[in-house]
């Protein structure tokens, strides 16, 4: 079966985005190289509409963001849900952040950010797109970077030139974690964290057919550690995934019991406390603990689900008040 282009099926999602610029509060201009910039938090207000857009542009046009309620938690009913019928491409080849990228911004200053969006699929070398079979080819790219600045001209090069695209063909979207928009469009991370998960444990990513997965929306807090806490607890402590995948029921019943971030060493406090006592070095954190906190795993073969992992309203309610 041929893969969608990425890329192409965003190219619309950012249209309606500009044109509802005012709408959403989010700034539109030409960046010095001709490059389209979509500020969606920093000098713009933004809102939690403009990161809903933002996370289904994260998800390669192949994922659909609402919000509801629901009553998982008791304080914070208002969830933010996403679903995707192909969630490999959506989740690993686009939504997840895997492109590095660094330079001088103007002032001489360093900037380093993680690109995530369909861009990737055209021009980052991470090995995950060999493992998906996967890179896209487009007339234009769209990327998205979690940052307080827009991205200087010597990374828009550096994304043009891995792309073979002209600057002026790219569109670089950007929220920090702690806006509006950016606690939404990082919440909406729920399903491909679980994904991400379900790879470093070994599943076979041509297995998982369909799935969702919910969270609450955590309230925007000032500072990025703070911020970047809250997000990483609404999915840790609060969110729910359903994965639909094929094989035997061994293999299904086992990927919801290893699934949950409950498995992992680190779990029981609140990120921001868990980020703080490693010095902030993200990389001595259990990376098993970035994973949904229940996790429902169908095999389509007999129809049997299995579920692991539980909501934890005490951390959460620690994090979010």
């Amino acid at each position: 079966m041929t893969k969608p282009s990425l890329n192409a099926r965003v190219a619309p999602l950012v249209h309606d985005l500009i044109d509802n610029a005012d709408a959403l509060r989010v700034g539109v201009s030409k960046g010095s190289l001709g490059e389209t910039l979509i500020d969606c938090g920093v000098d713009a207000v933004g809102g939690l509409e403009a990161g809903r857009h933002l996370a289904e542009i994260c998800l390669g046009g192949l994922g659909v963001v609402t919000f509801e309620t629901a009553s998982t938690t008791d304080q914070w009913p208002f969830l933010v849900t996403v679903h995707t019928s192909q969630p490999v491409l959506a989740c690993l080849g686009s939504q997840y952040a895997g492109w590095s990228l660094s330079g001088k911004d103007g002032d001489g200053n360093d900037f380093y950010v993680l690109g995530s969006g369909p861009a990737r699929a055209m021009g980052s070398s991470e090995p995950l797109f060999k493992e998906l079979d996967y890179r896209d080819k487009a007339e234009t790219a769209a990327l998205v970077i979690e940052s307080d600045k827009a991205p200087p001209a010597v990374l828009v090069e550096e994304v043009a030139k891995a792309c073979g695209l002209s600057p002026k063909k790219l569109v670089f979207l950007y929220a920090p974690t702690w806006s509006l928009a950016g606690t939404v469009q990082v919440a909406g991370r729920s399903l491909e964290v679980a994904l991400h998960k379900a790879h470093e444990l070994d599943f076979p990513l041509e297995n998982i057919v369909d799935g969702m997965a919910t969270v609450p929306i955590p309230p925007p807090i000032p500072g990025f550690v703070e911020a970047m806490g809250r997000t990483n607890d609404a999915i840790i402590y609060g969110g729910r995934a359903h994965l639909y995948v094929e094989g035997d029921e061994a293999a299904a019943k086992k990927l919801a019991e290893e699934l949950p971030s409950a498995n992992s060493k680190d779990y029981g406090k609140p990120f921001a406390e868990i980020f703080a006592a490693v010095n902030g070095d993200f990389y001595q954190i259990d990376p098993m603990l970035f994973s949904p906190a229940k996790v429902t795993v169908t095999a389509l073969s007999t129809g049997k689900s299995f579920e692991g992992g539980a909501i934890d309203d005490t951390v959460l309610n620690r994090s979010f008040s």
